[in-house]
């Protein structure tokens, strides 16, 4: 049962456990606004999509490419916006079949708004942007924009609204490809995530408290590495502890040197690659480390190899579950931090938007 906090981290808390509810406020906006209907006809089969954002933002940018590809068949990437800005010609290779989605919780964040100058203005190339508020300088530029008014938030760190974005995107992609299974998927995500988030979040919370580590490493591949990418962000950001992000397999060429059983693994395993990521849990484990296992559905190796795992039961496609992952690593974020005294609703170094001086 969750327990919840008084005083400072009480609103990240509550925005990390009211996910399921969002989702199921966002969706039904996006139903009733017929927001995607309005937008779906800008994707063509020939256009790649370039998803554009910065820190969370970014990472919701991997993991929606990675989705949107798996779910349209269309090629999509992601970039963060700064590389657009200091290398376009990296970027934009054909820009007549080009179709860049800015994600920005805020619409206020400097690199952001100019990536979407740059292309609308100076590129001729039209944009969608998709945002947790109104009334801000990124849907004045942007030629279109989806609003997911329902999961903005009062922390500074992004939770919900990273993953309501992201269901926001996928939620697009079943549109454009006109998978109605895909769509009703991501309709049942709501009421299976309440079920994780019941069970995990008094197990997470007495973990942390029982343990004490030194560094973090998140390992995902393919749909995977954007959630893990932002796992590692929620405990650097929450706890101002050192963690890093690699592809699964990529962490036995090297990064393994620093296994010990002071550094908490965390493995996100996919279904498509289960065998081989699930191969190198095993190895991780032989060296000695203290590992976290979130997966859909584990076999008895994965168990025997797993100091803590979550297994997550989620009937619905591969390429929506995603969201499903992030959950227990933002409540790793969110306990660490709250044992190493932070004040995990505003913490240090960090504002809600970074806005630049435009001298």
């Amino acid at each position: 049962m969750s327990v919840a906090v008084e005083g400072p981290g009480r609103n990240t808390q509550a925005e990390i456990l009211s996910q399921p509810r969002c989702w199921r406020e966002c969706f039904r906006v996006l139903d009733e606004s017929g927001q995607l209907e309005k937008v779906k006809d800008l994707f063509s089969n020939d256009a790649e999509c370039l998803f554009i954002g910065c820190g969370s933002s970014y990472y919701v940018s991997q993991a929606a490419a990675a989705s949107w590809q798996m779910i349209t068949g269309i090629r999509a990437r992601a970039i963060p916006a700064s590389e657009l800005l200091l290398f376009p010609e990296l970027v934009l290779t054909d820009t007549a079949k080009c179709r860049p989605i800015l994600v920005s919780r805020s619409g206020h964040s400097s690199e952001v708004v100019r990536a979407a100058q740059y292309l609308e203005k100076k590129r001729d190339i039209r944009t969608l942007a998709i945002s947790c508020t109104t009334h801000q300088p990124l849907e004045e530029i942007s030629a279109a924009t989806v609003y997911l008014l329902p999961a903005d938030e009062k922390s500074m760190v992004m939770t919900r609204s990273f993953t309501s974005m992201l269901l926001g995107l996928q939620s697009l992609a079943a549109r454009v490809a006109s998978r109605n299974e895909v769509t009703l998927g991501l309709r049942r995500l709501p009421d299976r995530v309440q079920n994780v988030l019941d069970s995990v979040d008094p197990r997470i919370r007495e973990f942390v408290q029982a343990r004490t580590f030194a560094d973090y490493a998140f390992l995902g591949q393919g749909p995977l590495f954007g959630i893990a990418s932002e796992g590692q962000l929620k405990i650097k950001e929450m706890s101002c502890s050192y963690a890093q992000v690699f592809h699964t397999l990529e962490f036995r060429h090297g990064p393994k040197a620093i296994v010990s059983p002071e550094t908490l693994i965390t493995f996100l395993l996919s279904e498509t690659a289960y065998e081989e990521e699930r191969k190198m849990l095993e190895e991780v484990k032989g060296l000695g480390a203290t590992t976290l296992v979130i997966t859909n559905k584990a076999d008895a190796a994965t168990r025997e190899n797993a100091d803590f795992l979550v297994e997550l039961n989620l009937d619905v496609p591969e390429s929506v579950r995603a969201a499903g992952y992030l959950v227990s690593c933002q409540l790793l974020g969110f306990y660490t931090g709250l044992k190493k005294g932070y004040d995990v609703d505003s913490p240090r170094n960090l504002s809600r938007a970074v806005i630049l001086s435009s001298h």
